[in-house]
């Protein structure tokens, strides 16, 4: 087993060109090519957790926040960030971190909150758009199926729950090749026209490289035309946050005094009114303050998430409650998610939950 091995695995379930921006999802440091003893789970990186993988014997760390952000002009020890990365170079310790990312699938962060508390009819609540791009491609008729297979087999077709999905017209092709050239069909200066298929597919923007170099590698053409076009389309259930039902309508205190004790939290903070029922239920996990107003369109009855300041409680405005738990306790379940991607695919690499606490806020009453 290798470091690869585990970080595909992890980027087939939540690509980093996911990613937003301004985040540093990935492997910050490591060798892909370094053999994977043993996997090391926490939700942050600290100098304790390294600490605890150095003891443990484990040569790889996965995190969901990433212990750098931005770029690091000196490396002497001065911040825990600098100690961290120094001790995690000593010891050939690889840190792989997914962030935003894993925040964006299906399936991800806010699903496995939704998991915890048994929602119904879950479903992304703020989707990306820009994602998918759509390319045609031009074939003779004999070759129309083996470009296509090798296109869905780079991951394009993919449309929702359905799989190889394309479109396909019949016409004419065109061209006469120069002396130059060497033709698939036809000869030098010979004006060809042949039956051609037009296949048009999607497939998300980060396959392009991928999808193209599949189509080229079985197209009979010398010269190959095709279009990539960029789609304003919702990307299926990629986004932030989610928003499902509770199998019956309970009132707020009563959720949120349950949500208190799955998720741990020593506090709760909310705004609106505790005796209101309460059945459909949008989250995020982490700081997802920003999506108050399209929980409120979604016809959310509460919305929960964490950070959220204070004049954002107003934004209840008496149309749905708006719940804080917390950041690290919103996303503390993202450990057993890692665990999962992990062991599912690999059932014997040894992987494990960190046992260090790494939530900085503490609560004193």
């Amino acid at each position: 087993m290798r470091i690869h091995d585990i970080v595909n695995c992890l980027e087939e379930f939540a690509p980093s060109a996911l990613q937003e921006s301004w985040d540093n999802s990935g492997l910050i440091t490591g060798n892909l090519s370094w053999e994977a003893s043993s996997a090391l789970v926490s939700l942050d990186v600290t100098e304790a957790v390294v600490d605890e993988a150095i003891a443990g014997g484990e040569n790889l760390i996965i995190a969901h926040h990433p212990f750098i952000f931005s770029a690091l002009k000196k490396v002497t020890g001065r911040t825990e960030a600098e100690r961290i990365l120094i001790k995690a170079i000593k010891h050939d310790i690889a840190i792989y971190a997914a962030h935003t990312s894993i925040d964006v699938v299906n399936g991800g962060v806010s699903y496995m909150m939704a998991r915890k508390l048994g929602l119904e009819n879950v479903e992304t609540l703020s989707k990306t758009k820009e994602l998918l791009k759509k390319m045609a491609v031009y074939v003779p008729v004999s070759h129309a199926t083996l470009v296509r297979d090798a296109m869905f087999s780079a991951g394009a077709g993919h449309v929702g729950n359905y799989r190889s999905c394309s479109f396909n017209a019949a016409g004419k092709g065109t061209f006469m090749a120069t002396e130059a050239a060497t033709p698939y069909l036809g000869s030098q200066g010979e004006f060809v026209e042949t039956d051609e298929v037009k296949i048009e597919t999607v497939f998300p923007f980060y396959l392009q490289s991928k999808v193209i170099s599949a189509m080229l590698g079985v197209h009979p053409y010398e010269e190959v035309a095709y279009d990539v076009i960029p789609l304003d389309n919702q990307a299926g259930n990629v986004g932030l946050g989610v928003a499902g039902y509770l199998s019956e309508a309970v009132k707020a205190d009563v959720f949120l005094s349950h949500v208190k004790d799955v998720f741990g939290c020593e506090a709760v903070k909310y705004a609106g009114d505790g005796s209101k029922d309460v059945r459909k239920i949008a989250l995020c996990g982490g700081a997802g303050s920003s999506l108050i107003a399209e929980a409120r369109q979604a016809g959310a009855d509460l919305y929960l998430t964490g950070d959220i300041k204070y004049h954002q409680f107003f934004e209840a405005d008496n149309s749905m409650v708006i719940a804080d738990i917390g950041h690290y306790e919103s996303e503390q379940f993202t450990k057993e998610l890692f665990l999962e991607i992990v062991t599912n695919k690999f059932s014997k690499f040894a992987i494990r939950l960190s046992n260090v606490q790494t939530n900085p806020v503490k609560y004193l009453f």
